[in-house]
């Protein structure tokens, strides 16, 4: 088939359009707050609060709610509870492997009573949670998406410029009235509702890799942080999309596993050119040394990007 007709074809069918809709949505704000997810190191808390969303889900299923409620619920109070307990250097990671090792035993425990309640139909619904059905989202479901996606950027909005600064130099944004652990908890809960947010199209299970890969790729592209932040948005939709326009030319394969793959293929391509342009003698500065170059300035109250 002509590349150009099955892509027309491709758009005309409804459920890949539900799946477009709602997994822009998903990949743009998993790309955001994945950003300040790597920039902050708190990898560990927001691989933690994925699996918090598939034990949330789980509850609700077997409380017979709808698992929507557990997954918000869960994540929300976890990545709470993760940033009051961190104390004030942010997410400690002793305390998230405690919270993550009961997390874990409770899913255990609410898939058995989920299980014994439900028959043998359990297997199906746990699969859909850990793993997605993003071509199997109904249009009330992408427009849920879109609108709680749309909600949470607004609210990352706000806290974006502060978040920056505490995540760059938490010392001196202390010293400046910013107010570092109370906005550390909130981004949690930021990250956690996020974590339900595409638990629901990609799996709570492989959720992170949109979380982690593009923004990784990004950093390692660029130095200048609001340039990172648009990089890693662009490339998180470029690996939904193309995930998804895989998945129609070739059918067999699951979308959740080309999505991940392409995420995970950014990422090396990404550390590949670095390497390489290190080799060459051409290494930029890099926010992890510490030097922000000229574009950047903790104590402008101009932009970071020029």
């Amino acid at each position: 088939m002509n590349p150009v007709t099955g892509l027309g074809h491709m758009l005309s069918l409804s459920f890949m359009q539900h799946a477009l809709l709602a997994g822009t949505s998903v990949a743009i704000l998993s790309g955001l707050v994945g950003y300040f997810v790597v920039l902050r190191g708190q990898v560990f808390a927001g691989d933690a609060l994925s699996h918090v969303a598939y034990t949330g889900a789980i509850a609700a299923l077997a409380a017979g709610l709808d698992l929507r409620f557990g997954l918000f619920a869960a994540t929300v109070l976890i990545g709470l509870l993760l940033g009051l307990l961190g104390g004030r250097a942010g997410t400690d990671d002793a305390v998230t492997g405690v919270v993550f090792a009961w997390v874990l035993g409770l899913g255990v425990f609410f898939l058995t009573v989920y299980g014994t309640h439900a028959g043998g139909g359990y297997g199906a619904a746990s699969a859909n949670v850990l793993f997605g059905s993003i071509l199997g989202i109904s249009a009330a479901a992408a427009a849920t998406a879109v609108g709680i996606a749309a909600g949470l950027l607004l609210v990352l909005a706000v806290l974006a410029r502060p978040l920056l600064f505490a995540s760059l130099d938490p010392q001196v944004a202390r010293a400046r009235g910013v107010p570092v652990r109370l906005l550390g908890a909130g981004f949690l809960v930021l990250v956690g509702a996020t974590a339900a947010e595409a638990s629901q199209a990609i799996g709570a299970l492989l959720l992170f890799g949109l979380l982690a890969a593009p923004p990784a790729a990004a950093l390692r592209l660029t130095s200048r942080p609001w340039r990172a932040l648009a990089l890693s948005a662009g490339l998180a939709v470029a690996a939904v999309w193309l995930g998804i326009a895989a998945c129609y030319a070739w059918p067999r394969l699951p979308a959740s596993f080309t999505i991940m793959s392409l995420s995970t293929a950014e990422y090396l391509l990404a550390a590949g050119w670095t390497m390489l342009r290190d080799r060459a003698g051409r290494r930029p500065v890099t926010l992890a040394s510490g030097h922000f170059g000229p574009e950047w300035s903790l104590t402008s109250d101009h932009s970071a990007e020029n």
